[in-house]
C-alpha cells in the first residue's frame, strides 16, 4: 500500500473510524472529491472501497430507512457517483459485491421516467455509467445476460425513456458478445425494440439515420431467426426498414451514408429473405439494390492494392450477401424483367464479377492468402462463395480464366469443409464454420460435365473430398436420436422419441440439398469417366457407402429426393463395378430392395380420380420435378445392370414388382399411357425376360398378352409370344 497517496490513506482511516452512518455519510463527500482527482490511483480506490464497505453503499442505494436530513435521492446520488469511479477499475467492476448490485442499478434506470427522478437525472446517468463499466468485462457481461438486462433495456428504449441511447449502446455491446443467446424465447421485447429503432431510422433525416442503420444491423444479425420470422404477423418494422432504406437508396449519398445502409440491407435480407425487397410488390427497389451492390463491388475491387481491397472486407461482404440473394432470386424465374432491364443488370453483374475474378486471381498468387489472419481468411472465403454463386448460373462465360482459378477455389472450399468436419467431430464450441465447398456444389455440377474442368477436378483429387462430403452430409440428414448412456436406458425406455431442434432441422435441409448436388456431380463422374469409376478405390468406397447406407435412410417425405438420387447413383456405380460384385452380397441385396421400392412407388392407379389412368403417386407428386429425371435414369440404368448382374432379377420377381407392373398396366386405358413411361416399363420387362427364364411364365400368368396388345409393346410381345 506504499503507493497510495497520503490524502487517500487519511480518508480511508477516517472512514474506518466512523461510529455511525451519519458520520460515514459525511465522510463520503470527501471521498467523492478524492476518487475523481488525478492522484487517486487503482490501489487508492481499492483501499477506499474496502474502507467504506459495500453494504453501506448498497444501503444508500436501496434503503428507505435513512436519516431525514437529506432527501433519499441525495444519498443515491453520492453512492452512485462513488461507484462510477470505482467501476472504472477492472478489479472493482468485476468484484462480487458490485456484480450483485446489477439488479439495483437496472431498477434505477428502469424508473427513469418516475416523478422522483425528474429533478435528479444525474442519478440515472451515473447508474448507466456503472452498468457500462460493468459490461466491459466478462463477469459483468455474464451477470447482465443472466439478469435479463437485454430485454429490460429493450423495453426502456421502446418506451423512449430518458437517456435511452445509453440503453441502446449497452444492448449493442451485449448482443455483439452473446449473439442469439441474448434473446429469450418470447420475441416481444425484440420486436418492440426493432420497431422503435426502425421507426426512428425511417423518420430521422439527419446523420443519426445512418448511425441507427449500423445499430439495427448489429442487433438484427443476433436475432433468433426461426422465432422472429414466425412471429412477424402484425409487426410493421419490416416496412419501416423498407421505406427507410428505400429513401437512402434514392438520395444522393456518400460512402459515410451508403456503407451503413448496405450493411443494414444485407443483414435484413439474411433475416427476412429476398421477399423483403418486394414489400411494395414492385421490382424497383430490388433492381436499384442489385445495381448499387454490383457497382460498389466493381469500384472497391478495381485495380487497387490488395491491402486496400481487404480493408473494405466488411462492406464488400455485405454487397456479396445482397448479390448472392439477388442472383438466386433471378435464377428462380420469378422476376419479370424488360429486355433493357435484363441487359443493364447483366452488364452490371458481369462488370462486378470480372473484378471479383481478377482480385481472387491476385490473391491466389499473393502471400496474403497465407497470413493466417481470421478476418482475411473469412474475406477470401466470402469471395470464393460469391463467385461460386455466380458460376452456378453463368455457365459459359470466362471459362479459360475460371479453369486457371479453379485449383485455388477448390483449395479454399476443401479447407473450409475440413474445418466444419473437425468442428462437428469435436465439442462444437462457437458458431459452426461455413462450408464454402457446399456453396460451390451447384457450380461444380456444371464443371463435372466440362472436359477441361473435370480434368482439373481429378488432378486435384476432388472426387475423394466429394465422397467425404457426401458421408458427412448424409450423417447430418440422417438424424439419429443421441445415444442414451447404458445406466439410464431402463429408466428412459418409455420416453417419446426426441425430435430435431429447429436449428438441426435447418442443418438437415441444407444437408439434403448438398447430397442432391453431390450425387449429381458423382453421377456425371461415373458416366463420363467410366474407367475411373471402374478401377478407382474412391469409387469402390463410394459404392460401398451407398449400398450400406441407402437401406438405413428413414422413409420420410423429406428424404424422398435424396433416396432417389442415392439409388440411381448406386445403380450407375454397380454397372461400372459389376465384375467385382459377389453374388448374394447381403448389403447389395438390401440396397436393391430399397432401389426397387423407389422405382416401384412412383406410379399407380389407386390414387387416380380415373380408375383407368396411370398417375404419379401422391407421395412423389410434390417432388416430381426433382425426381422424374432420376426415375427414368434409374429404370434405364437398371436395364443396363441386369445383363451384368443377372441374379438381381430375382428381386424384381420375388418382390412382385414385375408382376405388379403388368397388373397395373392391364387396368390402364388404351392410348393413355405416356410414351416415355411405356418405353421405361417395356425396356425393363424385356431385359428381365432376357436374363431370367422364370420371368416369362410370371408375366404370362399376369395377362401380359393383353398389356402388350393394349399398349402396343411390340418388343416385349415378341420376347414373350414370338412373332
Amino acid at each position: 500500500m506504499a503507493d497510495v497517496p497520503e490524502p487517500v490513506r487519511k480518508c480511508a482511516n477516517l472512514l474506518k473510524g466512523t461510529r455511525s452512518d451519519t458520520e460515514k455519510f459525511a465522510a463520503l463527500f470527501m471521498v467523492t472529491k478524492l476518487v475523481k482527482g488525478k492522484d487517486c490511483n487503482t490501489e487508492g480506490k481499492k483501499l477506499l472501497f474496502e474502507a467504506i464497505g459495500f453494504p453501506f453503499l448498497r444501503k444508500l442505494l436501496v434503503s428507505k430507512d435513512l436519516p431525514n436530513d437529506c432527501p433519499p435521492l441525495v444519498y443515491k446520488s453520492v453512492a452512485l457517483s462513488i461507484l462510477t469511479c470505482f467501476c472504472q477499475e477492472e478489479e472493482l467492476a468485476t468484484h462480487k459485491d458490485i456484480i450483485d448490485a446489477i439488479p439495483t442499478l437496472l431498477e434505477i434506470v428502469e424508473q427513469a421516467d418516475d416523478d422522483d427522478y425528474e429533478d435528479n437525472l444525474i442519478v440515472v446517468s451515473e447508474a448507466y455509467s456503472c452498468l457500462k463499466s460493468i459490461a466491459s468485462y466478462e463477469p459483468g457481461q455474464q451477470a447482465l445476460l443472466a439478469t435479463g438486462a437485454i430485454p429490460k433495456m429493450s423495453q426502456i428504449y421502446s418506451a423512449q425513456s430518458f437517456q435511452t441511447d445509453e440503453a441502446l449502446h449497452l444492448i449493442v455491446q451485449l448482443v455483439k458478445k452473446f449473439g442469439s443467446t441474448s434473446w429469450p424465447e418470447d420475441p416481444t421485447a425484440f420486436h418492440a425494440l426493432i420497431q422503435r429503432i426502425a421507426l426512428d431510422m425511417e423518420t430521422d433525416h439527419t446523420e443519426r439515420k445512418y448511425e441507427l442503420c449500423r445499430i439495427l444491423a448489429d442487433i438484427l444479425i443476433t436475432c433468433r431467426r426461426e422465432i422472429i420470422v414466425n412471429s412477424l404477423e402484425g409487426q410493421i418494422w419490416p416496412e419501416s426498414l423498407f421505406k427507410g432504406c428505400g429513401d437512402i437508396l434514392k438520395a444522393k449519398i456518400g460512402p459515410k451514408q451508403r456503407d451503413p445502409a448496405l450493411h443494414l440491407i444485407a443483414t435484413t435480407l439474411q433475416v427476412l429473405g429476398i421477399q423483403w425487397a418486394f414489400m411494395d410488390d414492385q421490382k424497383q427497389f430490388f433492381l436499384m439494390l442489385l445495381q448499387l451492390a454490383a457497382i460498389e463491388v466493381r469500384m472497391q475491387m478495381d485495380e487497387k492494392k490488395l491491402e486496400t481491397t481487404f480493408k473494405q472486407a466488411d462492406l464488400l461482404t455485405c454487397c456479396f450477401v445482397i448479390l448472392e440473394q439477388c442472383i438466386e432470386y433471378m435464377a428462380s424465374d420469378q422476376l419479370d424483367m424488360e429486355p433493357k432491364e435484363k441487359q443493364t443488370t447483366y452488364t452490371a453483374l458481369k462488370g462486378a464479377f470480372n473484378q471479383v475474378m481478377a482480385v481472387l486471381t491476385r490473391v491466389s498468387n499473393d502471400k496474403i492468402k497465407d497470413n493466417g489472419s481470421p478476418r482475411d481468411k473469412a474475406f477470401i472465403f466470402a469471395i470464393v462463395r460469391i463467385l461460386s454463386a455466380w458460376l452456378a448460373q453463368e455457365t459459359t462465360a470466362m471459362r479459360p480464366a475460371i479453369y486457371k482459378l479453379l485449383p485455388f477455389m477448390l483449395k479454399i472450399g476443401n479447407e473450409s469443409f475440413h474445418e466444419l468436419k473437425a468442428w462437428r467431430a469435436g465439442p462444437r464450441e462457437g458458431e459452426a464454420p461455413v462450408d464454402v465447398l457446399r456453396i460451390m456444389l451447384p457450380a461444380l455440377c456444371h464443371f463435372a460435365v466440362e472436359d477441361e474442368a473435370r480434368r482439373v477436378l481429378f488432378t486435384h483429387k476432388q472426387d475423394e473430398v466429394l465422397v467425404e462430403s457426401l458421408e458427412l452430409y448424409f450423417s447430418i440428414a440422417h438424424w439419429k436420436r443421441p445415444p442414451i448412456p447404458r445406466a439410464e436406458r431402463l429408466k428412459r425406455m418409455n420416453e417419446p422419441d426426441p425430435i430435431p431442434t429447429p436449428q438441426q432441422q435447418e442443418e438437415m435441409k441444407e444437408a439434403r440439398a448438398a447430397i442432391v448436388s453431390l450425387c449429381n456431380i458423382l453421377m456425371n463422374f461415373t458416366v463420363l469417366e467410366p474407367k475411373k469409376a471402374e478401377d478407382s478405390p474412391t469409387f469402390a468406397n463410394l459404392l460401398k457407402f451407398v449400398v450400406e447406407n441407402l437401406p438405413e435412410l428413414k422413409d420420410t417425405p423429406d428424404n424422398l429426393v435424396i433416396h432417389g438420387n442415392l439409388a440411381v447413383l448406386g445403380l450407375l456405380l454397380l454397372k461400372q463395378q459389376s465384375k467385382k460384385v459377389k453374388q448374394n452380397d447381403f448389403s447389395i441385396c438390401r440396397y436393391i430392395q430399397a432401389t426397387i421400392r423407389f422405382l416401384w412407388d412412383a406410379y399407380n392407379i389407386d390414387e387416380s380420380n380415373d380408375p383407368t389412368a396411370l398417375v404419379v403417386s401422391i407421395a412423389y407428386k410434390g417432388h416430381w420435378s426433382e425426381i422424374s429425371e432420376n426415375w427414368f435414369l434409374g429404370m434405364q440404368t437398371m436395364c443396363g445392370v441386369l445383363p451384368l448382374v443377372p441374379w438381381l432379377s430375382e428381386f424384381a420377381l420375388e418382390s412382385g414388382w414385375a408382376e405388379g407392373i403388368i397388373k397395373t398396366l392391364k387396368k390402364v386405358k388404351i392410348g393413355t399411357l405416356q410414351a416415355n413411361v411405356k418405353s421405361a416399363y417395356e425396356d425393363f420387362l424385356s431385359q428381365l425376360v432376357d436374363v431370367n427364364a422364370e420371368v416369362v411364365a410370371v408375366l404370362k400368368k399376369a395377362d401380359a398378352l393383353r398389356v402388350c396388345r393394349n399398349h402396343r409393346m411390340m418388343d416385349l410381345g415378341k420376347k414373350l409370344f414370338g412373332d
